[in-house]
C-alpha cells in the first residue's frame, strides 16, 4: 500500500546552507497495517507524513502508493490520487468555520461527485456520535466533537489509507482518550491502512509497528 525507498528532504537556507531535514527514510506497508511514526518535535515526523501522502515532493528517493510511483506525477495527478484513496486527520481539525458539521463531511463526498453525498454523510456522523449536531458550526462544538466530524469526513469516503497526524494534539485526556478509541475502533471496522504520527509512545504502542525518527533518521523500526 505504501513504500518509502530512501527519501531524502532538504531546504535551502537564506544564508547558502542545506538544511537536511530527513535522510535516507525507507519502509514498506501492506494493506490494513496499523503504523506509527513517533520522535520528537522537529524530528521530521510531519515532514515525512506530507512526502508520503503526495503534500510534499523529496529531494531524492521515492514515494509509492497504491502502486502510483507520486515523484513521477504532477500537482494534478497527485491531488487525484490523493481524492480516490487518501483520508487525513489533522491536529486542528481542519474544519471550514463556514459550513455545518454535515456539510464539512460532506465536502470529499460531493467533490467525488457522490450522488449519495447527504445521506453518506448523515451515516458518518451517526458512526461518531453526532448525527444530533450535524446542524452545529464548528465555532458550536467542542474541541472533541470537531475531531469527531474531522474523523467522519476521513472515513466518508472510504480511503485506502488514513494519515493521522497528532489527531489528540489539541485536546485534554478524557477526550484524547475517546477519540483515540473511536480512530482505531472505525479504522479496524474499515480495514483502511493507518498511519499515525505522535509523539506518545504509549499512543504509538496501540499500532502494530513503530517508526522511531531522530534528527530525520531512523532511530528504529519494528519488523512487520
Amino acid at each position: 500500500m505504501l513504500e518509502t525507498q530512501h527519501l531524502i528532504k532538504q531546504y535551502a537556507s537564506s544564508n547558502g546552507s542545506v538544511l537536511t531535514v530527513l535522510e535516507d527514510v525507507s519502509f514498506s506497508l501492506n494493506a490494513g497495517d496499523t503504523f506509527s511514526i513517533v520522535g520528537p518535535s522537529g524530528s521530521g515526523k510531519t515532514t515525512l507524513l506530507g512526502l508520503c501522502a503526495g503534500l510534499d515532493r523529496a529531494s531524492s528517493g521515492s514515494v509509492i502508493l497504491n502502486g502510483q510511483v507520486l515523484d513521477q506525477l504532477n500537482e494534478d495527478q497527485r491531488a487525484a490520487i490523493r481524492n480516490q484513496c487518501v483520508g487525513f486527520v489533522f491536529q486542528n481539525f481542519q474544519l471550514i468555520p463556514t459550513l455545518t458539521a454535515l456539510e464539512n463531511v460532506m465536502v470529499p463526498l460531493e467533490l467525488r461527485g457522490d450522488p449519495k453525498a447527504e445521506a453518506n454523510a448523515i451515516e458518518w456522523l451517526e458512526k461518531v456520535g453526532l448525527s444530533e449536531r450535524r446542524r452545529h458550526y464548528p465555532a458550536q462544538l467542542s474541541g472533541g466533537e470537531q475531531q469527531r466530524v474531522s474523523i467522519a469526513r476521513a472515513f466518508s469516503t472510504r480511503p485506502l489509507i488514513l494519515f493521522a497526524d497528532e489527531p489528540t494534539g489539541n485536546l485534554d485526556a478524557e477526550n484524547a482518550a475517546g477519540i483515540v478509541d473511536l480512530l482505531f475502533d472505525l479504522n479496524k471496522t474499515a480495514g483502511t491502512t493507518l498511519v499515525l504520527v505522535t509523539h506518545d509512545l504509549e499512543l504509538a504502542k496501540r499500532t502494530q509497528r513503530i517508526l522511531k525518527i531522530k534528527g530525520g533518521k531512523i532511530e528504529s523500526l519494528s519488523p512487520a
